[in-house]
């Protein structure tokens, strides 16, 4: 099957680029993905030609199932724009980041009925995958609500989908952590033991990359106040008790950044905020993310 990327509307690259995605690196991933249903240039959807005429019309409503944060719809847009090209009209797309109800309808699509469908799963695995990042991250937001703290992500992301999943993270009311190995150094427990030392690690990458910003993670307060002697400015509280962190906010006050990682839950989310900590790390929010129900409610035209 013919797909049409040059067929794409200048203010959908536009606006998918506002998000803070690549735009040509997305059409990318999206044609990959297309590929796995049709593998071969003269591939079709067996199903859709054996059923459905090839003159006929239909509208799809993207419905959703149940209560949540949307994103991913413009890339669901996108996907059905590579695979029907011009002949695709697409309508009452509500922003990313908007919270719905069962039964609200948050894009419509009008076009080839066979087209549609060639699409449909394609861009429901984006929106349903990426809507489902955005709602698990605005429980983590109203949980701590009225706090000092707000959630961070990491790099645990789905191979591929890192900046995808940063971007659902971001427009729920999470904030990215870094991106990459180069952004921002993370020593960790491993980098610690190699060095000799929270100092000894902290001082090594200070000196081998001035200027970059680093965050150390301790699993001690004695460690805590071996960095603040130092100087660093952004400091992981690992696998810390709500008393053990309490104190580390004391201890800092205001000297450092501090983020406290490992295992949190969400039941526990709100405790851990009064404590008086700046981030709360939740790998889980790409990590485990549970699939937010989309459906896709085809009517012939």
């Amino acid at each position: 099957m013919r797909f049409h990327p040059g067929a794409v509307p200048s203010s959908l690259r536009e606006e998918i680029e506002a998000f803070g995605l690549d735009y040509e690196p997305l059409v990318d991933h999206i044609l990959r993905a297309l590929q796995e249903d049709l593998p071969e240039d003269d591939s079709v959807d067996v199903t859709s030609e054996a059923t459905i005429a090839p003159d006929a019309r239909a509208r799809g409503d993207f419905a959703v199932r149940h209560e949540g944060v949307v994103s991913g719809l413009a890339v669901a847009e996108l996907v059905f724009r590579i695979v029907v090209g011009d002949d695709v009209v697409v309508t009452g797309r509500v922003p990313d980041g908007t919270r719905v109800a069962p039964g609200d309808v948050v894009m419509v699509v009008e076009g080839p009925t066979r087209g549609l469908l060639t699409a449909e799963r394609t861009a429901l695995n984006f929106a349903c995958h990426l809507s489902g990042v955005s709602t698990a991250t605005a429980r983590w937001v109203d949980a701590l609500e009225g706090t000092r703290a707000r959630v961070l992500d990491t790099r645990k992301t789905l191979p591929g989908f890192r900046s995808l999943q940063k971007y659902a993270v971001r427009v729920a009311g999470g904030v990215n952590h870094r991106f990459s190995l180069v952004d921002m150094a993370l020593v960790k427990d491993n980098h610690v033991i190699a060095a000799g030392g929270v100092v000894p690690a902290y001082l090594a990458v200070r000196d081998a990359h001035p200027g970059l910003p680093i965050e150390i993670e301790v699993t001690t307060l004695d460690e805590l106040r071996a960095l603040l002697e130092v100087g660093c400015e952004r400091i992981m509280l690992d696998n810390m008790s709500t008393a053990e962190m309490t104190e580390a906010v004391e201890l800092t006050d205001g000297r450092a950044v501090l983020e406290a990682s490992g295992g949190l839950t969400l039941e526990r989310a709100r405790e851990v905020a009064l404590t008086g900590v700046d981030y709360i790390s939740v790998g889980a929010l790409t990590h485990s993310v549970v699939v937010f129900d989309i459906g896709f409610d085809l009517e012939d035209l």
